[in-house]
């Protein structure tokens, strides 16, 4: 009663051992009822298990009970005849079956997903639910109407759209991508270049009646300055336009915060100097509620990337979210397309 099946994905054939010898005395025992246990539902609980670390972490991200985490945990073992996590109250370590079970059901995970796709999705039409975190300001602005459109468009999906601008952990908060503003690219992660955003320095046009004329960066630092904690805190730095010198300011911040509509707020108030996106300033500026200081100077753009975790396979949701993020982004106000870059 040993079974082998194959799993054919575009092309690419994932072969999968089925342990059916023991599953079958069972059966014949009376022992479990095994028409009843959905055999993909209980490996994806187990990767999910080991990816979240914790069974109650594990429970949180699939929408369901510890208790049941742990039944379905015990029957997959018991499916399996194998010890698959050994737990204590405090730790919980993968056995050395249960680390080859991992690498075999996330295999194995991959392939069902791909098959899955491949025969419920409709011309390609993705369908499920996708998690996203988006920073603030993209997020609630200018973002929205694409998103909006791109729902409309696939009436069978829907998305979780999530704005925070802290480090993504994929596994912990089960997100499925990020767009992530200026930050680091890490290693561990598929990261895409999408565009990137030109920032602009300004004031209030009544702060900066109370200064002698700005013509240089080092007069800089006797202004009072908004601090956009996530990007600069301490100091700026600037490159000059045409000759790309770089000059680094230190600041002494009255107001430090983490949101870009609050450093744009409080220029506007006039509280002080503040660094932030082009796009978000272009019509304060245009109407004189803002004043930008030296635009022969400016600070970096900062890169846009979309951000997701490796894996074998990626559903077309994801895909055809990434495709939509390539075509919209460059072509957002104010943005710079990466042709430019």
């Amino acid at each position: 009663m040993y079974g082998y099946f194959y799993l054919s994905v575009g092309g690419s054939v994932a072969s999968v051992v089925v342990k059916q010898l023991y599953v079958w005395r069972m059966e014949t025992a009376g022992m479990i009822k095994t028409e009843r246990i959905d055999r993909v539902e209980l490996m994806r609980t187990f990767v999910r298990i080991v990816e979240a670390g914790t069974l109650s972490s594990a429970a949180k991200q699939m929408g369901t009970t510890q208790a049941t985490i742990s039944r379905r945990l015990q029957s997959l073992e018991t499916l399996l005849g194998v010890k698959l996590i050994l737990r204590t109250t405090h730790a919980m370590k993968l056995t050395d079956d249960g680390e080859r079970g991992y690498h075999h059901a996330r295999h194995i995970i991959d392939a069902w997903l791909a098959l899955e796709d491949g025969l419920n999705v409709k011309e390609d039409d993705p369908v499920g639910t996708l998690r996203v975190r988006a920073p603030h300001a993209f997020g609630q602005q200018q973002l929205l109407e694409p998103l909006l459109q791109f729902l409309s468009r696939y009436p069978q999906l829907s998305v979780e759209w999530m704005l925070n601008d802290k480090t993504v952990d994929f596994l912990s908060d089960n997100i499925d991508c990020a767009i992530r503003v200026g930050a680091e690219v890490d290693p561990a992660t598929v990261s895409v270049l999408l565009a990137e955003v030109p920032r602009s320095m300004v004031i209030s046009p009544k702060l900066l009646m109370q200064y002698h004329e700005i013509t240089h960066p080092e007069q800089l630092s006797s202004l009072p300055w908004i601090a956009l904690s996530t990007f600069y805190q301490r100091s700026v730095s600037l490159l000059h336009q045409q000759n790309n010198e770089p000059f680094t300011v230190n600041i002494s911040p009255r107001l430090s915060t983490d949101s870009i509509y609050v450093a744009r707020n409080a220029a506007l108030a006039g509280l002080g100097v503040a660094i932030v996106s082009s796009w978000m300033v272009e019509e304060d500026i245009v109407h004189g509620r803002l004043v930008e200081l030296l635009p022969d100077w400016h600070a970096a753009p900062l890169p846009v990337h979309l951000v997701y975790p490796w894996a074998r396979y990626y559903p077309t949701r994801l895909r055809k979210f990434l495709a939509l993020m390539k075509d919209v982004m460059p072509r957002l106000a104010g943005m710079k397309r990466v042709d430019e870059i």
